[in-house]
């Protein structure tokens, strides 16, 4: 199992809307390929509580059959769709993939 966890910082405004709402956006629609890729056993995404300079705004944690599936998830049009308006609103990211 390959487990792929992202950590965005927002930009304070993009899309035409808040930070805020397009953490909720972000979101809606990465947890919508919940069910509709082959290989994606698990996503969820998270919003920071903690406020910190060094934290980050948004987490993505998802969970993988294995390599293939990580890979072809990074490629399959439903996760396409959803890649211009994330890296629209974002400032920075920093992933990790690792075996489990």
């Amino acid at each position: 199992m390959i487990r792929h966890i992202v950590l965005w910082r927002l930009k304070d405004t993009a899309n035409g809307r808040g930070k805020a709402e397009n953490a909720a956006e972000i979101k809606r629609l990465l947890e919508a390929l919940n069910g509709k890729i082959p290989g994606l056993i698990r996503l969820e995404v998270g919003f920071d509580v903690s406020s910190t300079p060094n934290s980050s705004d948004i987490a993505l944690y998802s969970a993988f059959e294995n390599r293939a599936a990580l890979d072809a998830y990074q490629a399959h049009p439903l996760h396409e769709a959803v890649k211009p308006f994330i890296i629209a609103a974002r400032d920075e990211r920093r992933l990790v993939d690792y075996e489990v």
